[in-house]
């Protein structure tokens, strides 16, 4: 079975953005450490799963990242532009980007599918009630928490959704140069 691995920038007091979807607490730019480690990641994804309102910044702008070889995050870009998408979604009709289809029906059916079906590893991207969803329903088969050294004090958490309480256990810590520590789970 495929394996949904969650790879999400978060500060150290636990929020993914600020109130107003501010992100300017993210350390930049990242050293090459973390750059070798964001490639072994993704490089066995196949698939990325995201909520819409992330869809329409996220799939333009890594399109245009992946026509730009002048660009620092080109190979970023062409990673993300080529791999085939899967937008989450109650109002499009139909996908309206390249590579990418939609899917409209229960969250939980729709990723046990996708879960296993042959291919690689899946990853997703979203908003915090995406995201939160998909840990809600236990979904999430590797959480990988890249923490920054800022904390902000309020903001949109990713376990506000929770209903009961989740056990994990860590199977990787590691620390870079750029300050960011990532810290990786699996559910028990």
């Amino acid at each position: 079975m495929r394996k949904l691995k969650l790879q999400v920038q978060i500060t150290i007091d636990g929020f993914i953005s600020g109130p107003n979807g501010e992100m300017d607490w993210m350390k930049f730019p990242w050293t090459e450490d973390i750059l070798s480690y964001v490639r072994e990641i993704t490089e066995p994804v196949d698939t990325i799963v995201l909520g819409r309102k992330l869809a329409e910044g996220f799939i333009p702008h890594w399109a245009n990242v992946a026509k730009d070889p002048s660009n620092p995050e080109y190979e970023g870009g062409v990673k993300y532009a080529s791999t085939q998408k899967i937008v989450f979604t109650k109002t499009l009709g139909e996908s309206i980007w390249e590579n990418t289809g939609i899917a409209k029906g229960d969250l939980v059916e729709e990723i046990n599918s996708l879960k296993s079906k042959s291919g690689k590893d899946i990853i997703p991207y979203g908003g915090g009630a995406f995201v939160s969803a998909l840990i809600k329903n236990k979904l999430i088969d590797e959480l990988h928490l890249f923490v920054n050294p800022a904390a902000i004090g309020k903001g949109m958490p990713i376990f506000k959704e929770l209903t009961e309480m989740q056990k994990f256990r860590v199977i990787d810590v590691r620390n870079f140069e750029c300050g960011i520590v990532t810290l990786v789970y699996k559910p028990i």
